[in-house]
């Protein structure tokens, strides 16, 4: 299962990983054409959810298990970046909606995943080179990924004993409609300038590290955070 599958990085995932074999389930929030085009495309299945909301990921999770013969993948990708404001002019309303889909979402679908993933199964969480690299406005973003960041940690202890895998995967500056929308085109200029590889990261070259992971040859690497980057402000 991906959360989040039905643009940019989620949608690259959802590709490479189907393309690799494995059947898929994904969800999407608000994207309902894009997310049709990728089932269409992949084979995969389509599920909207509200991330925030429990009643829509306890269905997501039942409709994981009814069209799945077995859960062998779990990947954490849905993430919101509302919010991005000074710490002064965060609301309540914000920090909740943030963290229940950035945070509780990702605890819920790992403790789902502890319950029905079959043993030698892999659990991906992605997450963001701002936890290393934060920057003002986002603190609820840096806030919500790290825990994240932990939960692996704690899970990838929890779960070994059954082979099963927890690790993290952290983008750098990927060429996505939200690192386009949260950046003014002279940031996005100048970042290859910093980056070792000298371009932004594209969508496929998160996935394919999600795809090492999440195959055989991922199979002694647990509690671990990947630095998708390209190099980024090594």
């Amino acid at each position: 299962m991906v959360t989040g599958g039905s643009r940019g990085i989620g949608k690259a995932i959802v590709e490479r990983l189907t393309g690799d074999g494995a059947e898929v389930v994904f969800c999407y929030a608000s994207s309902g054409e894009a997310a049709e085009q990728v089932a269409e495309e992949t084979g995969a299945h389509a599920v909207r959810a509200d991330l925030g909301d429990k009643q829509d990921l306890a269905r997501l999770f039942a409709e994981a298990e009814a069209r799945l013969p077995g859960v062998d993948i779990l990947v954490n990708n849905a993430a919101t970046a509302e919010a991005q404001k000074p710490i002064a002019d965060i609301t309540d309303e914000d920090y909740e909606r943030v963290f229940a889909v950035n945070t509780r979402a990702v605890f819920l679908a790992i403790q789902w995943a502890g319950r029905v993933m079959r043993d030698g199964g892999r659990i991906i969480n992605v997450s963001s080179l701002n936890t290393r690299l934060p920057a003002p406005a986002l603190a609820l973003y840096c806030g919500s990924k790290g825990a994240m960041e932990q939960f692996a940690k704690v899970a990838a202890r929890e779960l070994g004993g059954r082979g099963i895998t927890v690790n993290v995967v952290s983008s750098g500056a990927t060429d996505t409609d939200m690192l386009r929308g949260a950046n003014p085109p002279e940031a996005l200029e100048m970042t290859p300038t910093f980056t070792a590889l000298g371009r932004l990261g594209r969508p496929d070259d998160i996935a394919a590290v999600v795809a090492m992971l999440a195959g055989p040859d991922g199979r002694w690497v647990t509690g671990q955070n990947v630095l998708a980057t390209g190099g980024l402000f090594l």
